[in-house]
């Protein structure tokens, strides 16, 4: 009898297939997937939204017992959103429902007695309202209600409606999911502490762990081929630029911010390096001193030559990956205030808070100085020391496991 047989059956439902690990939400998911691998026989539903993903399937299936993958179209899930606007629901859910995955999941259950169901993200827990069995969890990874709560304070009408109606119907829809759940986890201790005071009284359900790093893949002592084609200093930011949080970020530095930099030092160079730039992304390569790469093979060899990182995020949430990756990689991150969210890093030796002009032209000299330079080394032991994969996930288990007091009781 295979060694696998004695290990319990878990339902996994993650939003987007969780693999290449390029990007926030699919490092965790893949992480939570490899984790889930080595305890249970996995039984995944996701969906896949990008063709060029659909390479990896082979490589997600090696994980699992059983797996389906369902590509949807963007453009017609979001047409089919607007659904929601009728029935009262979040226009989330419709994005995500799907006749073949619920049959999928309801069949996958009964089939072979699914007594532990993971949910990642809040838009697929909705199929867990379609069966009764066994021990729920979710990873809500963020509390996406409060994001487009975000969202609509810098919109005009009627996106701001619309948005502070997906913040009020997606609340109302996250309540009932932790109602309904045996644990409820977020991305960081200051996610989780928003969470609880908006659920009210169902937080003694909610936890978090906090995302990882693969410090030993992102090595700043690793020999890499420089991608810049200059000697000039540069900054560099790296994200998916398709996300509009990034795409305000870069938009706001690159109008704003950097003009008043390259007055101190005129050979500045500023990359932009992310999946999927949007127009407004690419007429920023217009500018002087500024490049978009779009997507690249390795972001580490661009965050080891840059002389420092930005995030320059004014809208945010949870913990962003970009910020950990550039502090393993020992660089000089300037953050903002909603950037470092979810980060316990001291500021001015870990890592620099930036949230006005002001602020990066004074840090700037500074760096160029080399009067920062220790930053980046206290940076990487930060993140060893606080975002590893093999301390945070076993909080998973231990609420899957049946052990959701003692873990609580260590959050």
């Amino acid at each position: 009898m295979p060694a696998s047989i004695s290990k319990p059956a878990l339902l996994f439902l993650c939003h987007r297939i969780p693999f290449p690990p390029d990007k926030g939400d699919k490092i965790r998911s893949y992480h939570l997937l490899k984790y889930l691998s080595n305890r249970y026989r996995v039984f995944l539903g996701c969906f896949i939204d990008d063709n060029d993903d659909k390479k990896y399937i082979h490589e997600v299936e090696s994980y699992c017992e059983d797996a389906i993958f369902i590509s949807i179209n963007p453009l017609l899930c979001r047409l089919k959103s607007i659904k929601g606007i009728f029935t009262g629901d979040p226009m989330t859910l419709p994005y995500y429902a799907n006749r073949e995955m619920a049959a999928w999941v309801k069949s996958t259950v009964k089939k072979y007695d699914i007594q532990l169901s993971v949910a990642f993200s809040s838009s697929m827990a909705q199929y867990f309202q379609k069966h009764e069995s066994g021990k729920i969890v979710v990873d809500f990874v963020d509390v996406d209600s409060d994001k487009w709560r975000q969202y609509s304070k810098s919109k005009v009408y009627p996106l701001n409606y619309l948005y502070r109606r997906e913040a009020d119907q997606l609340l109302k829809f996250e309540k009932n999911i932790v109602s309904i759940s045996d644990k409820s986890f977020l991305v960081s201790s200051a996610e989780a502490a928003l969470f609880k005071r908006l659920v009210g009284d169902y937080s003694n359900k909610i936890g978090f762990y906090n995302n990882g790093v693969d410090a030993s893949y992102f090595n700043p002592h690793q020999w890499y081929q420089d991608p810049y084609r200059e000697s000039s200093p540069v900054l560099v930011f790296t994200g998916a630029m398709d996300y509009w949080p990034n795409v305000d970020a870069v938009a706001w530095f690159s109008r704003e911010v950097f003009p008043e930099l390259q007055k101190l030092r005129s050979n500045l160079k500023f990359y932009i390096v992310g999946r999927n730039p949007t127009r407004s992304v690419l007429r920023l390569n217009k500018l002087e001193g500024i490049t978009v790469t779009g997507r690249v093979d390795d972001i580490r060899p661009y965050l080891k030559y840059a002389t420092a990182v930005v995030a320059p995020l004014r809208i945010a949430r949870g913990v962003q990956n970009k910020i950990l990756e550039a502090m393993a990689m020992e660089k000089i991150v300037l953050a903002s205030d909603a950037g470092l969210e979810g980060i316990d890093a001291e500021l001015g030796m870990e890592v620099l808070l930036t949230n006005t002009v002001e602020d990066y032209c004074e840090f700037l000299p500074k760096i160029l100085q080399h009067n920062c330079s220790f930053i980046g080394e206290a940076a990487r032991q930060r993140v060893v020391h606080d975002f590893n994969w093999e301390h945070t996930l076993p909080k998973v288990g231990a609420s899957l496991e049946g052990n959701v007091r003692r873990e609580l009781e260590h959050d």
